[in-house]
């Protein structure tokens, strides 16, 4: 059974390589979803053995090189252990051969260096088309700023139809679907497990989507496998790579740096969708960031805030302080903490704003001012941590000066 899904996974794989000629035009293809098109799912498949299906020209690409340097290293192989195997057994001593006792050999000498120099050139054509395309971001349609963080990814739309939309965005996938330490799962692990995210990428189909990478912390990498696409993120830094989608549908990858004890928790999702649906899709995240919008100078009802920010905490907070703000290993708990229950409430405003411990505890800022304000008000009247004490976003703003 294992060796039977094992073979259907390798044909799928050649039926991807066979079908890339078909992609060589987005406009011909992008009303075909990528799912039906390939059979993929945009993510690692069961018993996968081969690549992703490619949902790019460049992805594509990358494929056939894959396949033309794996054909080269196995007509390789096969011809130098050939004629090993064939020498050592046709010649062997048993059959009354002796060895030779040449020196020297011109020919030889020449033939060894001749041939690898052509084949290395015949391997570095084709690859250095590739790698050329990959690295030409000019003429980019939209242009978005993806900034990696411990450990959730933030969104900036810079050029293009869009710019302006901005958000952050974390896994999705329920803790109790993970597991705390030391405990098994308590739900059953959906199909998209460590993959799904609350706010995913929008891009439309067939335009040319450049992604600008940056870090608040350490070093971070955008990947999608279907896209053809690793970049590094690293902080300080400002690198990019590109895409076109020619397919629409939702396709997966993670940070691919390792970069600290959440990593495999930072997915990556990009919703890719025609070109109206898109546009529809623009104007409904603008009208939500206008609704959204907070007045800073709003005061708050106390028991207001902490019911939003229940909702900030689980979505930036739960994952390394835990639901029952206890903490984990280096993490620090908030029930009880001597900054939280602080008779100072602008402590506690100050560490979120600009993180501690050598960014064991991350800086905030990219959080409104409503939010942080909202998210030190239920950390202060949560758990044990009664105080009563309420924290309004001016008080934030003002240490934001």
């Amino acid at each position: 059974m294992k060796l039977a899904k094992r073979l259907q996974s390798l044909m799928l794989g050649l039926a991807v390589t066979a079908a890339n000629a078909a992609w060589a035009g987005p406009a011909a293809t992008a009303a075909v979803d990528y799912k039906t098109a390939t059979g993929g799912t945009g993510g690692p498949m069961v018993n996968q053995l081969n690549l992703q299906a490619p949902a790019t020209q460049i992805a594509a690409d990358i494929y056939s090189l894959h396949n033309l340097m794996m054909i080269i290293i196995l007509v390789i192989f096969v011809a130098v252990f050939g004629v090993m195997f064939y020498s050592i057994f046709k010649h062997r001593k048993s059959l009354g051969h002796k060895a030779a006792t040449f020196h020297e050999s011109t020919a030889v000498e020449i033939a060894w260096t001749v041939v690898p120099f052509l084949i290395v050139i015949g391997m570095a054509l084709p690859a250095t088309k590739t790698v050329v395309a990959m690295k030409d971001t000019s003429n980019a349609d939209i242009t978005i700023k993806a900034t990696g963080m411990q450990w959730k990814w933030g969104y900036d739309y810079l050029k293009g139809e869009g710019e302006g939309i901005s958000f952050i965005s974390n896994l999705s996938t329920p803790r109790s679907q993970v597991g705390q330490p030391g405990e098994a799962p308590t739900e059953k692990r959906g199909e998209n497990y460590l993959m799904e995210v609350d706010n995913e990428v929008v891009v439309p189909v067939g335009k040319k989507i450049r992604i600008v990478t940056t870090a608040n912390d350490v070093i971070h990498a955008w990947m999608i496998p279907a896209f053809g696409v690793k970049q590094d993120a690293i902080p300080g830094f400002v690198r990019d790579t590109w895409f076109r989608a020619e397919k629409t549908g939702d396709f997966y990858g993670q940070c691919a740096e390792l970069c600290g004890k959440e990593h495999a928790y930072m997915p990556i999702h990009v919703k890719v969708l025609s070109k109206a649906d898109y546009s529809q899709w623009v104007d409904g995240e603008k009208k939500k960031m206008a609704a959204a919008a907070d007045d800073p100078a709003k005061v708050w009802k106390l028991e207001d805030l902490v019911a939003r920010g229940a909702k900030v905490y689980a979505a930036n907070c739960a994952a390394c302080h835990q639901p029952n703000g206890k903490g984990a290993g280096p993490i620090k708990p908030l029930d009880g903490s001597p900054v939280v229950v602080d008779a100072d409430k602008l402590k506690q405003v100050a560490v979120v704003l600009h993180g501690q411990n050598n960014g064991t505890m991350p800086a905030w800022k990219q959080l409104s001012d409503t939010e942080i304000a909202a998210v030190v008000t239920y950390t202060k009247n949560n758990w044990s941590n009664k105080t009563g004490q309420l924290v309004q976003p001016a008080d934030v703003l003002a240490a934001r000066k």
